[in-house]
């Protein structure tokens, strides 16, 4: 099973992940191979040296979006800024300031 059927089917059984799922999802699981024609000829229409087509391995998700940020960055030319010398400046005195007696709506601390 690949990944994509093993997605679809566990938004079908699984009521937590339903919400992802749409109709069209069906559909174009249902003309796959279509969608597949379709990307390979613009592959071979489009793709050159100048302006390459680049795919990558998408079962899992974590690397495969830590894999693209690695490959765009290494393909745009960086050279480290030189640090700056920053002196944090004196805070202002407090003065006449008291915190505010309103009750304050913190969001819950679960992680």
């Amino acid at each position: 099973m690949d990944e994509q059927t093993r997605r679809i089917e566990a938004r079908i059984t699984d009521p937590r992940k339903q919400w992802k799922l749409s109709p069209m999802d069906l559909k174009s699981y249902s003309r796959w191979y279509d969608y597949s024609r379709a990307r390979d000829a613009m592959f071979e229409a489009t793709d050159s040296e100048w302006a390459p087509w680049f795919t990558a391995r998408s079962d899992d998700k974590k690397r495969v979006r830590l894999n693209i940020i690695k490959h765009l960055l290494k393909s745009i030319p960086y050279e480290a800024p030189k640090p700056l010398k920053v002196t944090l400046p004196k805070r202002q005195s407090a003065g006449k300031y008291q915190e505010s007696d309103h009750p304050v709506k913190y969001v819950p601390e679960v992680f």
